[in-house]
């Protein structure tokens, strides 16, 4: 962290000194539409709980949603303000990765409580320069007892990122073989990213808006959620080793990928647990994830 000669932080460091966001809470009754909504989108309807049924590792996503009033929405879609968004001016937001654990599955249908808290705000400076992360630990719990703790890393810039110019045109040819027992091969369509964006109540113009993401932000297309590269890397786990009972993960993102290109999810079982990730023509890493079994 840099100082001034007054010994004051410099840089994105000073604007979250002091910021201290209170605690967070929710409750939601889990109803089993999102979680029907989520198998549709991902063609596995069929196997998709029902009222009363365990959710799968992370199909929590859908539920918990905020939606602040259309007027605080920011110029990028994202809510100007908010108890977990530090105060970076002309903030750009890209989550990096995160971990979680399983104690005791959620059931749909019955009313989970949520507590959400900051666990870091960490400034890091790498060759584009400073990045600010922000980690926030999320505990769900059902009928008194914490059945789900998670945290997810969030990066943020202040103003360009100069490495977008740079970007070459989308590959939309075929993704190149993997060598892996576990296979997924899917083309995301814009169609496909707007009922993401809708399911997770997620406005950001970067998977909706080809001219804001093109114009505005530098990549050459519509940017494909992270979070759904990493429930793609867990539909292996659902398909590949049924009956095994995921007790922790941790994934990473690595590398923007973009409607039209075609993406490889692959992985395989290993030691205690599975090693999962998704590779295209252009990137072997655009997403990696470690799943631990019980």
């Amino acid at each position: 962290m840099e100082h001034t000669p007054s010994g004051r932080p410099t840089g994105l460091a000073s604007y979250v000194t002091e910021w201290h966001p209170a605690p967070a809470t929710a409750t939601d009754p889990l109803p089993a539409a999102p979680a029907t909504a989520l198998g549709a989108l991902l063609d596995r309807q069929d196997t998709a709980p029902g009222p009363g049924e365990p959710l799968p590792p992370l199909w929590h996503w859908p539920y918990f949603l905020d939606w602040p009033e259309q007027r605080r929405l920011g110029a990028d879609g994202h809510p100007a303000e908010g108890p977990f968004l530090p105060p970076v001016p002309d903030r750009r937001r890209m989550i990096a990765g995160g971990r979680a654990e399983f104690t005791a599955p959620l059931l749909l249908g019955a009313a989970a409580h949520r507590a959400s808290r900051v666990v870091g705000a960490d400034v890091k400076h790498g060759r584009t320069g400073e990045m600010l992360f922000v980690t926030v630990r999320h505990e769900i719990s059902q009928e008194g007892t914490i059945r789900v703790v998670e945290e997810q890393d969030v990066v943020y810039r202040s103003g360009d990122d100069a490495r977008r110019r740079t970007r070459s045109a989308l590959d939309t040819a075929d993704a190149p073989p993997v060598r892996a027992p576990w296979k997924l091969l899917l083309r995301p369509t814009p169609s496909l990213l707007f009922r993401f964006s809708a399911l997770t109540a997620n406005a950001h113009r970067i998977h909706y808006d080809t001219p804001y993401c093109k114009d505005v932000e530098g990549y050459p297309g519509l940017v494909v959620h992270g979070p759904l590269l990493v429930l793609l890397m867990l539909e292996l786990v659902r398909e590949n080793a049924q009956g095994r009972t995921v007790r922790a993960l941790s994934y990473r993102l690595r590398a923007p990928l973009f409607a039209g290109e075609q993406l490889v999810a692959a992985g395989e079982e290993g030691a205690g647990g599975a090693e999962l990730w998704v590779a295209s023509r252009r990137e072997e890493r655009h997403a990696s994830a470690r799943v631990t079994f019980a």
